[in-house]
């Protein structure tokens, strides 16, 4: 993964966050392997590097959060990097 700094819970705003923006590549990488069918077990592992086998509970979670935020950055979220941000 590059960036190792992820929370188990993505927050969870109405509009685009600094965690939202400081993890957009993990987004993408995430919806790339949804899209090619990656199995989420390889993909929690190589991304969040959390072993799928010792920890089935919470990579089943992380990866799942991380996906459905990643999805509502297709949907909703990436209007919100479009607008002027405020000061």
């Amino acid at each position: 993964m590059t960036d190792p700094s992820f929370l188990d819970h993505p927050p969870l705003t109405q509009r685009v966050n600094a965690y939202d923006e400081a993890h957009l590549g993990l987004y993408l990488r995430l919806l790339v392997a949804d899209e090619e069918g990656a199995d989420w077990r390889e993909v929690v592992a190589v991304l969040f590097e959390i072993d799928p086998v010792r920890e089935p509970v919470r990579a089943k979670a992380v990866h799942d959060r991380h996906l459905a935020r990643a999805r509502w950055m297709t949907e909703a979220g990436f209007q919100h990097l479009l607008q002027p941000r405020l000061q």
